[in-house]
């Protein structure tokens, strides 16, 4: 096939830190104000890359953001040397410190929309950088994000990297996280599902605890400015009762991969009606069936759901043809889950593999598999256009991993965030990586 599914991992930056920024997510909240261990977890991180590099051959990263943005502090009335903006900062406000200083760039799943050129009226693979509006610490990534995906895909006669939709309520937008693209095997052309949490109308049905960070009137402007046909495109309402419950974003109550659909029955509102709307589309659109696995409240309850994350798991096609789950070790270490998990090997669906892997880092701050990775379809010439700096090796890994264990901290404290000579640390770090990729620095470093 020209057409290959690659999967692009957030690189965990060092500042990686617990700080319990995000409202809603409640793993984030739960282990707020911990010590977080950098080094531990982009080591987690890398070995995932390594994992899905071996069984597809498809595997590349996005590099961390520069971290701490101190400019925002700046913006705030803090003034003074770096080592005296921070202290400030720490005496008045330690939460905007802690936001200067978010790795949360890692959860690639909100780096963007992406739609394959198969899908997009014009040809070009086309890319929506998330706004992240509905949070501080993840709203700072949006132009940043813009510019390191316009560097990797830098061809425009292939590639369109848009600007993010305008960082106002109406166009909430947390990327690829709420956004699953259907193909059945050997095809081109997909099926692409938005999923929102919020209707445009403001009239429907709302979640009452947490809020809902997508909106249909955005989810409905990436489908128009990646130029997709109607009959290519499905949406969906998230259930506000899940989002209460601590489903921030669907990806955490439901997967999805080529002709596979992994989801919980309470995941969506109206479920069977838009299931079945979703089925007869790809049925049409492909000619062949959509697998849909759903597990109920009673043989898995919506806080195991949260808890293990089974559905943050990350699906991926292996070399051999097999598809395999990958999924984070909570899940074998939770009887519901680890049963639910025995079922979908058993039957008779194209998920013939279970792999667990260690990322508690990253899942102690509410983030899982699915979570790390962005998936970009690309044809053979635009995998030849891309950056090829980023397509993780044998080579490369090892670079990544000594280069890890030389700038990265063991542990890292809110109160260590106070320490000024973590911004040289950092940005020495980012600059060294500048040169494994092979991308500017002014790039990474987020300069003119």
């Amino acid at each position: 096939m020209s057409n290959q599914e690659y999967f692009f991992d957030g690189l965990i930056g060092p500042t990686h830190n617990y700080a319990g920024l995000s409202f809603g997510n409640v793993a984030s909240e739960l282990h707020g104000h911990e010590v977080a261990n950098p080094r531990a977890a982009a080591l987690q991180g890398l070995a995932k890359m390594k994992r899905v590099a071996d069984l597809t051959g498809r595997q590349c990263l996005l590099p961390p953001l520069r971290r701490p943005r101190l400019e925002l502090l700046r913006s705030l009335g803090f003034s003074g040397m770096d080592a005296e903006v921070i202290d400030q900062a720490f005496k008045c406000r330690p939460e905007l410190l802690a936001v200067c200083y978010s790795a949360s760039s890692m959860w690639t799943a909100n780096a963007a929309t992406v739609s394959p050129s198969a899908d997009c009226g014009d040809g070009r693979l086309h890319l929506t950088p998330a706004n992240l509006q509905s949070t501080l610490h993840r709203s700072m990534e949006a132009n940043s994000t813009a510019r390191n995906l316009k560097a990797i895909f830098n061809s425009e006669e292939l590639f369109c990297v848009h600007q993010p939709l305008p960082a106002q309520s109406w166009f909430a937008d947390e990327g690829a996280a709420n956004h699953t693209r259907f193909v059945a095997p050997g095809q081109d052309a997909g099926l692409e599902f938005f999923v929102f949490g919020l209707p445009s109308d403001g009239a429907g049905v709302a979640p009452q605890k947490f809020p809902a960070r997508q909106t249909q009137m955005a989810s409905e402007t990436v489908a128009r400015r990646h130029q997709l046909s109607p009959d290519q495109i499905c949406f969906g309402q998230q259930n506000p009762r899940v989002i209460d419950a601590g489903v921030f974003h669907n990806d955490v109550i439901a997967v999805g991969h080529e002709d596979v659909l992994l989801c919980h029955r309470q995941a969506f509102l109206n479920q069977s009606d838009l299931l079945g709307q979703l089925s007869k589309q790809f049925e049409r659109l492909t000619g062949t069936a959509l697998c849909i696995i759903e597990f109920s409240e009673a043989e898995l309850s919506l806080q195991d759901a949260v808890s293990s994350y089974l559905f943050n798991s990350q699906l991926v096609t292996r070399k051999d043809g097999g598809v395999s789950l990958i999924c984070p070790v909570e899940c074998e270490e939770n009887q519901a889950a680890r049963e639910c998990i025995g079922k979908v090997v058993a039957s008779k669906n194209r998920i013939d593999e279970v792999i667990f892997l260690d990322l508690r880092q990253s899942m102690n701050n509410g983030g899982g598999p699915a979570c790390l990775r962005l998936r970009v379809v690309l044809d053979a010439r635009q995998q030849e256009a891309m950056h090829q700096g980023v397509i993780l090796t044998e080579l490369l890994y090892g670079k990544l991993t000594e280069w890890v264990c030389r700038h990265y901290r063991e542990s890292l404290s809110q109160e260590d965030l106070r320490d000024p000579g973590l911004v040289g640390e950092t940005w020495e770090a980012i600059e060294e990586l500048s040169k494994i990729l092979d991308l500017p620095s002014q790039v990474l470093l987020d300069q003119p």
